[in-house]
């Protein structure tokens, strides 16, 4: 029922490849019979409908069949990966789950009860409605990770629509807005899912040469990690068509290097949260920063310099956390944004500006002045207090070189000079030999 339009793709498509997996490859009647058979495992384990599993895993043919064989059943699915390892009992408890499955990396499934039995009234009402679910856990990146509770019938629809058939890397994670957009995206067209274990430089670039992969969906921290590496130059690239980029601001000095190194490839600029799913997107050129977001089922607004969103697919609400939607329905964002015409210009989150004297300075506008400078590998920005002005700029910086932090500091000021109004040049500066990113390949702002 739920389902029923991806079925048909996978029959249509039953001969075509559907998914790479530690280099394996399977067809979509391949899935067909892995999804029967999962099916059968789910009865014979006594999984009834309309329970709330989660589901602990990387992307793979088991956990993709699966993902949509609890779909049909009407469960609410808790995708969970190693990236929250220490967080999974906390996750579990909020989201009340009362089935778990384990996938390992073998592709062997482990189904268990676990003796909760749920109760928030968000769950009881899509057990009611009969409706599929979906909770998404926030990164936490600022603050504690909120529960976002979907109505997966609904982040359904969109996909009922046929668009391009490609070859798309599964880079963004199973339990991520973005990487379930990208497999449903992927599967609904009868495209190939082409899957990294190891999402290092080198290994995603030899997924894209070994499979000839057409698209990578990404973040612009990993896109500065492939320029670093020099990883595109060992492997062969030409089979690459787009490269989409979105989860965080991206710095346009990394977007213009990237646009340099890959002349022959689409970059496009992705919008999409956890409590409202991915919006459809246009930037206005390859190196342009500014993007048209919405499509059907989406309406936008900026209230105060800050991005508002209504969706047909929006969350119910948070788990564990307050409505953040107003009286009308509208999702605060908390991006600040410029706009121009039908474009916007993505500049931040509310919540990370730093307010010198009653300037307001978006952490990204530094960084990307700062990752222009050479050896420079990565960067982030941040406030501190100051008694005299309230905030002053912190950055904290990965170099390659072997100077002295004097040295950097002197050199850096000289840089920013006509680059930066004096409130945004960094007073304060620490040098780190740590990544400053998390597993989802976003900037760290938090120390």
């Amino acid at each position: 029922m739920f389902i029923d339009f991806l079925l048909d793709v996978f029959r249509e498509s039953a001969d075509q490849p559907a998914l790479v997996w530690h280099t394996q490859q399977a067809l979509y009647a391949d899935l067909l019979t892995a999804y029967e058979k999962i099916a059968r495992q789910l009865d014979a384990a006594g999984m009834p409908e309309h329970v709330v599993v989660s589901v602990e895993a990387d992307f793979s043919c088991n956990s993709v069949v699966t993902l949509l064989a609890l779909v049909e059943r009407g469960c609410t699915i808790v995708p969970l990966t190693g990236s929250v390892e220490a967080n999974k009992p906390e996750f579990r408890r909020i989201a009340e789950v009362e089935w778990s499955i384990t996938i390992t990396d073998q592709d062997a499934m482990e189904v268990k009860r676990t003796g909760v039995e749920a109760s928030h009234a968000m769950i009881l009402q899509l057990k009611e409605l009969g409706h599929p679910g979906l909770v998404l856990f926030s990164s936490g990146s600022t603050g504690v990770p909120k529960a976002a509770v979907h109505d997966f019938s609904k982040l359904l629809e969109k996909f009922k629509t046929r668009r391009h058939s490609r070859r798309t890397i599964a880079f963004l994670l199973f339990d991520h807005i973005g990487g379930i957009n990208t497999l449903l995206y992927t599967l609904s067209n009868g495209g190939c899912v082409i899957t990294v274990g190891d999402r290092t430089p080198d290994a995603v670039c030899c997924a894209i040469a070994t499979h000839r992969a057409e698209v990578l969906p990404t973040s612009p921290t990993f896109l500065n990690l492939l320029l670093i590496s020099g990883a595109m130059d060992r492997h062969d690239m030409s089979s690459l068509k787009l490269v989409t980029y979105g989860t965080e601001v991206m710095p346009e000095s990394t977007l213009s290097r990237f646009h340099r190194a890959v002349p022959g490839v689409e970059l496009l600029q992705t919008y999409g949260l956890s409590e409202v799913g991915i919006l459809r997107s246009k930037s206005r050129s390859s190196d342009s920063l500014w993007v048209k977001i919405g499509g059907e089922g989406f309406e936008t607004r900026v209230v105060d310099s800050m991005l508002e969103i209504k969706a047909q697919s929006a969350m119910l609400g948070y788990l564990n956390a307050p409505s953040p939607f107003t009286a009308d329905g509208w999702f605060k964002t908390g991006d600040g944004v410029e706009v121009d015409g039908e474009y916007f210009r993505i500049l931040g989150r509310k919540s990370e500006i730093i307010n010198v004297g009653g300037e307001k300075v978006y952490p990204a506008d530094v960084e990307s002045v700062l990752q222009q400078m050479e050896g420079v590998e990565d960067v982030t920005v941040n406030g501190e207090p100051n008694a005299i002005t309230g905030m002053m700029v912190k950055a904290r910086v990965k170099l390659s070189t072997e100077e002295t932090i004097s040295d950097f500091r002197r050199r850096m000021r000289q840089f920013c000079a006509d680059k930066l109004p004096p409130y945004k040049i960094p007073q304060k500066v620490e040098l780190v030999g740590n990544t400053m990113h998390g597993e989802r390949f976003k900037k760290m702002r938090r120390e």
